[in-house]
């Protein structure tokens, strides 16, 4: 089975990022996996890594509340840098709120939208839609 290169998760709790990692792990899904706790971290790094012409991440999971930048705000600045590729771009939250849902939808840069937890079969079906 094939892999990213590089995933990058956006999440500020830590028993979120380390369940990520292990399935992660577990599955294969990438080489390489970045990791900012909120998304003015990101957005920083993320440009940086662009304006440098270094590796981007393939594929992004993005938490909605989190301090200092939300989810929201990161997708708001993000969608307007111009990276070298076309970036998957998952929120992963533990937001039910139909209002989160519908907002969503409204960026077509998205993939999809996962309540957390994530699954392991999660993974497989997106790593098999991606890089197949």
């Amino acid at each position: 089975m094939r892999k990213f290169n590089t995933a990058c998760i956006i999440e500020d709790n830590l028993a979120s990022i380390f369940w990520m990692r292990e399935l992660m792990d577990e599955v294969g899904f990438a080489e390489k996996i970045l990791i900012y706790k909120n998304g003015k971290e990101a957005l920083d790094q993320l440009t940086l890594l662009i304006t440098q012409e270094s590796s981007v991440p393939d594929i992004i999971f993005l938490d909605l509340n989190m301090p200092v930048m939300d989810g929201w705000d990161f997708l708001e600045a993000f969608t307007k840098i111009q990276p070298p590729k076309k970036i998957i771009i998952y929120i992963l939250t533990s937001s039910v709120d139909p209002a989160d849902t519908t907002r969503a939808k409204k960026y077509e840069q998205l993939s999809g939208y996962l309540i957390k937890p994530i699954t392991e079969q999660s993974l497989r079906d997106i790593l098999n839609v991606a890089v197949s």
